[in-house]
This record gives C-alpha cells, sequence and structure tokens, in this order.
C-alpha cells in the first residue's frame, strides 16, 4: 500500500487547550479516530492504511503536541494530556462517539483517552502500546537515553522537518518524548478493568513491548481479543520505520480491524 497522499482530506487547525492542533478528516460514515505515534505524523504512522478505512468511515486523524503540523507549547508531554487534547479536538468537531484507533505510543493516549473520556469511546483499538515500564524490552529501553534528533529515523526526521511550523524544535520534541517514556509511571490495573469498551489488542511478535506483556495486557480489559502479526513495530499496518515492501499484512489488519469494528 502506498502512502496517502493530503489531496482530497479536509484539514484544519482547532484550538485545543493552548494547541493550534492540526486534524484531517477523510471518507464519510461512522467516524474512526487515529491517534499516531511517537515523533510520527499521521501519514508515517497511517499512510498505508488510512485509505481503505477511509472508503466506509469517516477517518479523523490529529497530529498532537509538537507533532507534524501541530507545534509544541511550554508543556511537557504525557498520555494523559494528550487523551485531553484529543477529547478537546472531538468535541470541537461535533464527535459525540467514536472508535479509536492508537498505535504505538498513540495507543497508550487510547487507552487513557478510554480511561479519562470513556463517554467518547465506542470501540477501542490499540496497536503496540503498554502500560508498565518493565513491559518494553531491556534493549529498546536501554536505548532511549541515547536517542538524539541526529540519530532519530530518517524517514520520521524527513516528515517532521517537512510538516513542523518551527523544524528547529526537533531535539525538543526527541527530549520531550524519551522524558516521558524514561519517567513513565506504571497504570493502575483496576483502571484498565474499569474499561467498558470492548478493545481489538494488537502487536508484532516481535514489537517493542514484550509478548508476555501484551497477553498480560489483553487479560485486564473485560471485554478484549488479541491479534498477533508477524514482524515488528508497525510491521502489521506499514508504518514507515517496520513497513515491509510488498507486504499484505497492512490489507490483513484492516481487515481484522474492520471485522472487530463490525461485530456486536
Amino acid at each position: 500500500m502506498a502512502l496517502l497522499s493530503l489531496a482530497g482530506a479536509d484539514s484544519g487547525y482547532a484550538p485545543v487547550n493552548g494547541l493550534k492542533m492540526y486534524y484531517e478528516i477523510h471518507g464519510s460514515g461512522e467516524p474512526l479516530v487515529l491517534i499516531h505515534g511517537g515523533g510520527s505524523t499521521i501519514q508515517t504512522t497511517f499512510g498505508a492504511v488510512l485509505p481503505a478505512f477511509a472508503k466506509g468511515r469517516k477517518v479523523i486523524a490529529m497530529e498532537l503536541q509538537g507533532h507534524g503540523h501541530t507545534g509544541d507549547i511550554n508543556r511537557p508531554l504525557s498520555f494523559e494530556q494528550d487523551a485531553d487534547d484529543v477529547a478537546a479536538l472531538l468535541k470541537y468537531l461535533k464527535i459525540e462517539k467514536a472508535d479509536i484507533f492508537g498505535f504505538s505510543n498513540g495507543g497508550n493516549t487510547a487507552m487513557q483517552l478510554a480511561i479519562r473520556h470513556p463517554q467518547l469511546v465506542r470501540k477501542l483499538i490499540i496497536g503496540s502500546a503498554f502500560y508498565k515500564q518493565s513491559g518494553i524490552h531491556p534493549q529498546v529501553l536501554a536505548s532511549f537515553p541515547h536517542a538524539t534528533a541526529d540519530n532519530m529515523p530518517p524517514v520520521l526526521k524527513n516528515a517532521y522537518l517537512q510538516a513542523a511550523p518551527d523544524p528547529s524544535q526537533l531535539s525538543v520534541l526527541v527530549s520531550k518524548l524519551m522524558k516521558r517514556l524514561l519517567e513513565f509511571k506504571d497504570w493502575n490495573p483496576a483502571d484498565i478493568r474499569a474499561i467498558k469498551a470492548p478493545a481489538l489488542i494488537m502487536a508484532g511478535n516481535n514489537d517493542v513491548a514484550k509478548l508476555e506483556d501484551t497477553i498480560e495486557l489483553l487479560r485486564l480489559f473485560p471485554h478484549a481479543q488479541l491479534m498477533i502479526f508477524p514482524g515488528g513495530h508497525g510491521t502489521y499496518i506499514g508504518e514507515v520505520t517496520g513497513a515491509v515492501k510488498g507486504s499484505k499484512l497492512p490489507e490483513l489488519a484492516v481487515q481484522v480491524m474492520e471485522e472487530f469494528l463490525a461485530g456486536q
């Protein structure tokens, strides 16, 4: 699947908790909200699957604080704040309830949205996320203190530089992202157990989070299903840093997600 062009998207900026948050709307139908990964944009995370979703749904995607077209402001990054920002965007767009799909850091944000704003969430898809720091593979966690703008994956770096209102802020974004991950405080399992929305948990078998932690996360949800795909972080949705040329996994992943969303 090729990356989606911005052509045809209804895009704009919403005043959200001190941000000018960039958003796009593709297609029509029941709303599906897409929340991208850390250091990413709408396109780098979802470009390979968004066109398929937009064939039958109203797809709402945003770029979170400091990401892509959305400028940064003087506050740290937190998954809780990101969730509040997404909730405020949906209120601005007059979306009363939606299905939510968050990938990687966006999956953490999606969980917090379901915890903090349950009235907004019909069904929840969580891709490649975690709820406790020990759930991250040790070698991945050990790499976080060494992450800089210079060693950022080039495809993510270039996407940021092309979209950002102030490209000089890339090092600030990387620093904030790593601080959030390194200082992550494990979430209370009771908060996840209280999520009533049906959930689909997805991951690669060689993902950032340990497989056993992903299964543990599944068991916390009162109403959840699990889908493990072959491959690494984002391979199954064609995320640009994990995409495999010619792979049919993104098409399969969309089919799995659409079946989950359509089910009772």
